[in-house]
């Protein structure tokens, strides 16, 4: 599996339900077609910032929730600890959960040319000056860093994460256009790639899967007439691969032939994303987050908000469901059972965005929020929900925060600056 929004945009801070600047790119992004990047689609992607030196950044966490143990992993009194370091990239992102991952000693920024960095030091180890796709996830699996073709000549491409070489290679056939892959297994790669017409248009699509040791075509079902390819969100747990798109679909296929085994609608608040944890699939669903079974789409539990808030984006990590709503409300969720562990408020006391992507290292959970001036990245307690520090580079940069980890170090992208935190 992988390692796996925005603007200054006038939303109001913990109100749901309007699609921001920075989204709208996001999505928009997961559907760019080589017509659209001839036409200059992807310019639309911000300028460099300056890198400010280490230890300008970080903040004070108003509320002072938390601030006893900020002693013990930030610079005390609820403030963020220095960047190890801060280092300027060519990153090219839309605001999603997989343009930023560590793998193999380095940390990757989709961006274009793509570069590997040190994670211990920031130095430059590789770089592909064709770099990645804009909207196409970066996958890892099976230490391999798997990337649609910058060349759109219709191949998917594993590297080495650690070296930048290539390893793996396969197409989908002429038939089909810029296959860009979704998710990945120990054994199979799976793509959603464009129908080509006669004329070179596209009114349908198709799914498959690659193996991932030949590069072989396992299998290749093409989706119903009226479903996109833009704005997919995979995951693979077993012999389900689970996604959802545009139409506010999702569905459950068989990894061993494609067939379709169920799918349901989503609301119009979810916006694609899910989270999964062994047999199961939970979705915010408005104001409920729901679990399904993988094998049948039968619900296995459901959890209110009150207040009517909108449950946000959630993340299973080390066997805990984390989820925030718009009302700033966090919770720690049993995903077997749904019974919730616990309800913080830190994050409205102390005025903070809601975190729409998660890590975790040791026992502090690291969210990262849409917008700049009211979030950057938030050291969480992962035991109580208390605010521990935050972290922002005071950039104003309207890009969504992005952080993965390697359980040494917190990584944290905004604009065109990737910063190293220490866990």
């Amino acid at each position: 599996m992988t390692m796996r929004d925005v603007t200054s945009d006038g939303r109001t801070p913990g109100v749901a339900g309007f699609l921001s600047r920075r989204r709208v790119l996001r999505l928009a992004g997961g559907g760019l077609t080589l017509a659209a990047l001839t036409a200059g689609a992807v310019g639309c992607d911000e300028d460099a910032v300056d890198v400010e030196e280490p230890g300008s950044a970080g903040g004070d966490v108003p509320g002072g929730d938390g601030g006893k143990e900020a002693d013990a992993d930030g610079n005390g009194k609820g403030q963020a600890p220095e960047p190890l370091w801060t280092k300027p990239t060519s990153a090219e992102t839309y605001g999603d959960n997989d343009e930023l991952v560590a793998a193999g000693g380095v940390v990757i920024a989709s961006g274009s040319p793509l570069a590997a960095l040190d994670a211990a030091t920031g130095g430059q180890k590789w770089s592909l000056p064709g770099g990645a796709v804009p909207g196409a996830p970066l996958l890892i699996g099976e230490d391999t860093l798997y990337l649609a073709s910058s060349e759109y000549d219709g191949s998917v491409i594993g590297y080495d994460p650690a070296s930048g070489k290539e390893t793996w290679r396969s197409r989908l056939g002429k038939e089909y256009r810029q296959p860009r892959p979704i998710a990945v297994d120990g054994e199979q790669v799976y793509v959603i790639a464009e129908i080509l017409e006669d004329d070179g248009s596209s009114k349908t699509n198709v799914i498959a899967a690659l193996n991932s040791t030949t590069g072989r075509v396992a299998w290749k079902e093409q989706r119903d007439v009226g479903t996109e390819q833009n704005g997919i969100h995979a995951a693979v747990r077993g012999r389900h691969l689970v996604y959802t798109d545009f139409k506010k679909n999702l569905t459950v296929r068989d990894t061993s032939g494609g067939g379709q085994v169920w799918t349901h609608k989503t609301t119009k608040t979810n916006y694609g994303f899910f989270t999964v944890h062994q047999d199961l699939v939970v979705v915010p669903q408005g104001n409920v987050l729901q679990a399904f079974n993988l094998t049948d789409g039968k619900e296995k539990w459901t959890l209110e908000a009150s207040d009517g808030a909108l449950f946000r984006e959630p993340a299973v990590l080390e066997d805990v469901l984390y989820v925030a709503d718009s009302a700033r409300a966090m919770r720690a969720v049993d995903p077997r059972t749904g019974k919730q562990l616990w309800k913080s408020e830190a994050l409205a006391d102390a005025g903070l965005q809601v975190p729409r992507q998660y890590v975790k290292a040791g026992d502090t959970l690291y969210g990262a929020t849409d917008l700049d001036k009211q979030g950057g990245i938030i050291a969480i307690d992962a035991r109580t929900g208390a605010v521990r520090w935050t972290f922002n580079d005071k950039t104003g940069d309207y890009h969504a925060w992005l952080v993965a980890t390697d359980g040494k170090r917190v990584f944290a992208l905004h604009g065109k600056k990737l910063h190293a935190l220490p866990v």
